[in-house]
């Protein structure tokens, strides 16, 4: 790991990539390169240069070639004659909303340490970071920012933040502060931005960069259903195995945007933090504002390489290191098999049926506390519901751990129902605006999170449930966005701080849980996907993908998932059929083969299978046991995407680190007659090893599996079991090395 600093210049190399910026005329800090490893050297001449155009704004009368609408900057400001849009704004008391970040100094440490108050990057071992801060201010309001840099070589990996501190005696306003900004000297990239909705989260979206400005952001309170914060720049010519690719993701949870803007010139700013649009943040004097980290990684690999570096990376340097590699249960919830219909007897039905077939885990979902029987009420009220638990939900967990089995509850903390006990205790505790109707959604309102009390109450409740039943994992739900956004207890001037404290109260209650509580799995769960980021993998290292559990639905919506996060964060669960979200009929071997590809559980009734089904699921959990490490840990291939190409067919791999096993996915949607002649062509397999696959009579080395291609069989009836459909039909294809 190097860093070089040498006359104003500060060049950041890790394995493969280099990130050089310097210290400009005007003191202000200029973007040199980013991309493929390439020497140190004194001074890059060829990088700084720079043309003098017309009908520009210049710096001063004698440097009429420094022309800020030209120069590719670090962190840049508006106002000064670059008019694209800025990194930061603050406002000074005087309205006056222009600054001149000019450098201070620097410093370097080993390691990087987490940021207080925030989900952040860490390295337990000093030796496998780096960190350089550099300290900016402005001399007029007497606002310093620090930006700090991580580099992570052996993932290629670049953590970036700011830190604004009012080192001045009057009060500034902070309007907008990114966590990263980077000047490309081009715009030949194209963008993948993962867009979608409620049931059809993180669809692959690709299109060329074009003039003008190009972005995804949330308003929402969360990330959100919709945009999710992570991002890739590629060349055109980038496929999954080869060419550049620039990975963006931010540590947040709350109101984003990822801003793209391609100048006159061809060249491309990106700009990705807090969504700048209804923030303002009061600095006081001496008081301090910190960004969330923003990552950014580079690859000349292939757009599959870069979602291997950025899964290992998290894993080691993101999330709880409690669970980090530890295996996932699988589990069986009661969602869909009861929904809110339920008591201790029905429920210990299920448990005893799932223990005998293998499951380690069962999750109680929504409805076991206060009055709840739909979802009108009880939100808030933590405590169990006596006609459905008459003897506590302490008794309860009890006989489930008996069986064997962990136990694990569904919470929605941040939530409450007008027809709750706490409602009528706390009305003030509701997130509303004065003389405003409330907004519902769910038939829930939502509790003010910014608000150390509302904070401490669920904790003293939660905790109180967890050590009662000695819980093993949490489902933390979050079933709205939020409207109506206010605090009582905000002074007017900081009411456009709500959204970014709300997130931080959030992050509060799950640090104080995950802190007492180490041995807990939390899984983050936003209805959904509409909160699936960095920020909550921090302490809930994984989150169920979508509520949408039809298994060809859950192709595009695992698949895309997979460019910014790696399969041991995705729950993916088998349900009933017809599938409640499509009300489509789809095989249960061909449910498993999309779920195995994650943190495997179910959600239907399973006293309800016949025998024959229930030994298929046996099998199934035994299968899954046998591969759960290589399922959730492997190193994972796309290998044929739904989003490009022929949409009929989707395939993926996960191979192991000895390159001795390797699970294929091959999903065929619906069948074709008289196809055209296809051969699959996998990765990641050692070329000079053979490998037996299935029950075939002939074996394969991995050269020719991966440049010659698997020859794909078409379906024919008659040729298939009479139990399968040649629709919605799935193949698994399973790797022994045989030398």
């Amino acid at each position: 790991m190097t860093i070089y600093v040498d006359k104003n210049l500060f060049h950041l190399q890790t394995r493969n990539s280099s990130y050089l910026f310097q210290i400009m005329a005007n003191g202000e800090l200029g973007q040199l390169y980013y991309g493929h490893r390439i020497h140190h050297k004194s001074a890059y001449h060829n990088l700084a240069q720079r043309e003098q155009h017309d009908a520009m704004a210049s710096w001063t009368l004698d440097q009429p070639d420094f022309q800020p609408e030209m120069l590719k900057q670090e962190y840049a400001s508006l106002g000064k004659g670059d008019f694209r849009y800025p990194a930061y704004q603050v406002q000074a008391p005087d309205g006056s909303r222009i600054s001149e970040l000019v450098y201070q100094d620097y410093q370097i440490t080993q390691g990087k340490q987490r940021l207080p108050h925030l989900p952040s990057t860490f390295a337990n071992d000093p030796q496998t970071a780096q960190t350089l801060s550099i300290t900016l201010m402005d001399a007029v309001t007497h606002l310093q920012v620090q930006l700090n840099y991580t580099i992570f070589p052996k993932f290629d990996v670049l953590i970036r933040s700011a830190a604004f501190k009012n080192q001045g005696i009057h009060s500034l306003m902070l309007k907008q502060a990114a966590s990263c900004q980077l000047d490309l000297p081009d715009a030949h990239y194209d963008w993948l931005q993962f867009s979608g909705a409620w049931a059809r989260e993180c669809q692959l979206q690709r299109h060329h960069l074009h003039c003008g400005q190009q972005a995804t952001s949330s308003l929402r309170g969360a990330s959100s259903h919709q945009a999710n914060p992570a991002m890739i720049l590629a060349r055109p010519d980038t496929t999954e195995n080869t060419g550049e690719a620039i990975g963006f993701n931010l540590i947040y949870s709350g109101n984003f945007a990822n801003q793209i803007d391609v100048d006159q010139f061809q060249t491309t700013r990106i700009i990705t933090g807090i969504n700048p649009e209804d923030f303002t943040w009061q600095l006081k004097p001496q008081s301090s504002f910190q960004t969330p980290e923003a990552v950014i990684s580079y690859t000349n690999q292939g757009l599959n390489h870069l979602s291997q570096q950025l899964g290992a990376f998290y894993q080691q340097h993101l999330v709880n290191q409690h669970f980090a590699q530890q295996l996932r249960p699988i589990l069986i919830n009661n969602w869909e098999a009861t929904y809110f219909d339920f008591d201790e007897t029905k429920l210990l039905k299920i448990c005893r049926q799932a223990q005998k077939i293998g499951i380690e885990l069962f999750v109680l979902d929504d409805g076991w506390f206060g009055q709840r029987d739909d979802d009108t009420t009880s939100l808030g009220d933590w405590f169990v519901n006596q006609r459905k638990f008459p003897h506590g939900i302490d008794h309860f967990a009890q006989k489930v751990h008996d069986l064997g089995l962990q136990f694990g509850l569904w919470f929605e903390p941040e939530m409450i129902s007008q027809a709750s006990r706490l409602y009528q205790q706390h009305p003030d505790w509701v997130v509303g605006a004065p003389h405003r109707h409330l907004t519902p959604s769910r038939n829930q309102f939502v509790l003010d999170m910014t608000r150390t009390d509302v904070v401490q109450y669920l904790y003293e409740q939660i905790s109180a449930i967890i050590e009662q039943t000695h819980l093993d994992y949490i489902k933390w739900d979050m079933n709205r966005n939020l409207t109506e956004i206010y605090s009582t207890q905000l002074p007017p001037v900081q009411q456009q701080e709500f959204n970014h404290r709300y997130i931080l109260g959030v992050y509060h209650l799950y640090e104080l849980l995950t802190t007492k509580f180490p041995q807990v799995l939390f899984e983050s769960c936003a209805s959904g996907g509409g909160r699936f980021d960095l920020g909550m993998m921090y302490y809930a290292p994984q989150a169920w993908v979508s509520d949408n559990t039809d298994a060809i639905t859950r192709l595009k919506i695992q698949y895309g998932t997979s460019y910014n996060y790696p399969l041991a964060m995705m729950g993916a669960h088998i349900s009933a059929v017809p599938n409640d979200q499509t009300g489509r009929i789809t095989p249960l071997a061909t449910r498993a083969a999309v779920a195995y590809f994650g943190d495997l559980g179910y959600e239907l009734d399973i006293t309800k299978l016949s025998s024959p089904e229930l030994q298929t699921l046996k099998k199934q959990i035994q299968f899954y046991k046998k591969y759960r490490q290589l399922f959730q840990f492997g190193k994972f291939y796309r290998l044929l995407s739904p989003f490009a190409g022929d949409p009929n067919l989707v395939s993926w791999q996960v191979v192991n680190s000895q390159q001795t096993v390797a699970i294929v996915g091959y999903y065929r949607i619906l069948n074709e007659p008289n196809p055209p002649y296809r051969r699959l062509y996998l990765q990641g397999l050692d070329p000079n090893r053979i490998y037996q696959i299935n029950d075939l009579e002939e074996n394969f080395y991995g050269d020719e599996l991966m440049h010659a291609g698997l020859f794909i069989p078409r379906l024919l009836h008659s040729t298939m079991h009479v139990e399968q459909t040649a629709d919605f039909n799935a193949q698994l294809f399973l790797l022994r090395a045989l030398s």
